[in-house]
């Protein structure tokens, strides 16, 4: 009699079963491990207070591990807000059934909302508490009752020059104008003077153009902003190659003596500010009122509705007409961010501090040249990247780093935060940082920590060093300069076609 030895393998088919669905766990960011069983594989869902949830780059189901029918893996939340608190619900389904499994998850304290009509901001996990005198001369703090640009005030210009001392005064020095952040009190620098550098570039013997009146002609309003008016003009006999150029115009509603003082001062720092990626400071016209600041004209207007309108969404902002603009490409983006980049390590490297950069901030002219400049329009075209506190100063919080939103401490390190922002605006096509949360959400979501997620078209390079620039102590982060090289570097390993303006 013969024997032998059959081996069978069993293939048992049975639904989805949830072993363990645990509470949310917090390592490098956040994830809700399970475990699940199930045969054929089960197809996994998730749902968010009874909502489909739709998986995507930030949120995203990653099984770990297999073992024979069981399946180990996570919901994976990359920086979760608020918004993402509640209910969880997991789904698993193959065609012999279905399992469900909810779990609470609480990620991020809901701000609270400020109700006092005074700009203060509320906060559940930290709290601050403003008592702000404005207008106010204290030895930390200008008036702010200049309408032109002043590199003393911060309701000005953001161009500041920078002093190599520290800005913030001692506990002993601080007045009752201080914000409650915990047990600790911080002064707050409403206005905060950077005291010029006895080797600063403005030189006493600065010789500032003037301009006669009647070489300028108005030809149409641009815009409108706090100090007074912006318009297209030509300006005759300015440049000895051609009888007139198109220029921009920056009108001074108010002519007071201080006001004047400032407009003096303004235009000496312009008129040494001379850089290819920084918008051509021309001169001024002061033989009457109004007094009038003359600069380069850009023909395609800032940079961030120039990325708007040659983005994915460019329909939306046509106002119902065929949008005809052709999408940035990639190497476009990073020419732009290059420049950019150099404008900044020239303002470093005259120790001046922007304070205001943003894509708001930077114009667009021929053949994709992009430039750095402020009108001092943008707190009034943009009113909501701004956040107002108190009577009169308006903060881009969005892109300021913790420590310019917690001790009003600008330098060449912050600018360094904000040009990681500002590559973050080109690689989304100009869409305003933290759009889905309000000011004070974004101002937790950056006193604790959070970073801006990568862009969908953004390569990781470029991700990385936004990552650099956004380091939460100031030492950390990238140096200017390497940004610039990293950006070249970069920008010529693709060639870039300006075809784009047609």
């Amino acid at each position: 009699m013969l024997c032998c030895n059959i081996t069978v393998s069993l293939l048992i088919s049975f639904p989805p079963t949830i072993v363990q669905l645990y509470q949310p766990v917090r390592n490098q960011d956040w994830c809700i491990p399970f475990t699940v069983t199930g045969n054929p594989r089960p197809d996994l869902h998730w749902y968010h207070e009874g909502k489909l949830l739709e998986e995507q780059q930030y949120i995203r189901t990653e099984i770990h591990e297999i073992t024979d029918t069981e399946y180990h893996g996570c919901l994976q939340l990359d920086i979760p807000t608020h918004i993402h608190n509640g209910i969880y619900t997991l789904v698993a389904s193959n065609e012999f059934g279905e399992d469900r499994g909810n779990v609470s998850a609480h990620f991020m304290h809901i701000p609270d909302v400020d109700h006092s009509g005074t700009g203060g901001l509320g906060f559940s996990c930290i709290t601050l508490k403003f008592f702000l005198k404005y207008g106010r001369s204290s030895k930390f703090g200008m008036k702010g009752s200049s309408s032109v640009i002043s590199n003393e005030d911060d309701s000005a210009s953001p161009l500041h020059h920078v002093s190599n001392g520290n800005n913030t005064p001692s506990s002993s020095e601080m007045g009752p104008d201080a914000v409650i952040i915990g047990m600790t009190k911080i002064p707050v620098i409403e206005n905060p003077q950077y005291f010029r550098n006895p080797g600063s570039m403005l030189k006493s013997d600065t010789f500032v153009q003037h301009i006669k009146r009647h070489n300028i002609l108005l030809k149409r309003e641009l815009g409108e902003g706090a100090f007074g008016k912006v318009f297209l003009a030509e300006c005759y006999n300015l440049s000895p190659d051609q009888e007139k150029i198109l220029v921009a115009v920056k009108t001074l509603k108010e002519a007071s003596e201080s006001g004047r003082a400032d407009f003096h001062r303004e235009a000496e720092l312009l008129t040494n500010l001379q850089h290819e990626h920084i918008v051509k400071f021309y001169g001024v016209c002061v033989e009457s009122d109004p007094l009038i600041m003359v600069f380069e004209y850009m023909k395609h207007g800032d940079l961030n509705k120039f990325l708007r309108a040659h983005g994915p969404d460019a329909v939306l902002m046509a106002d119902g007409q065929q949008s005809l603009q052709v999408e940035l490409t990639q190497p476009q983006m990073l020419h732009i961010a290059q420049q950019i980049a150099a404008g900044m390590v020239y303002l470093a490297s005259q120790h001046f501090v922007h304070r205001d950069l943003a894509t708001r901030n930077c114009l667009v002219g021929e053949n994709l040249l992009v430039k750095i400049g402020d009108f001092g329009m943008s707190r009034d075209v943009y009113s909501t990247d701004y956040y107002r506190v108190g009577g009169h100063t308006m903060l881009p919080i969005r892109w300021m780093p913790p420590e310019s939103i917690m001790y009003r401490r600008f330098t060449t390190e912050s600018d360094v935060w904000s040009l990681g922002v500002v590559l973050w605006e080109i690689f989304t096509y100009g869409k305003q940082p933290w759009y889905q949360l309000s000011n004070n959400e974004v101002i937790e979501c950056i006193t604790q920590g959070r970073v801006l997620q990568r862009p969908r078209t953004c390569p990781k390079e470029v991700y990385d060093l936004m990552l650099g620039c956004w380091q939460r102590e100031p030492y950390m982060r990238l140096n200017i300069k390497e940004i610039h090289n990293l950006l070249q570097s970069l920008a010529k390993a693709s060639p870039v076609y300006l075809d784009i303006l047609g």
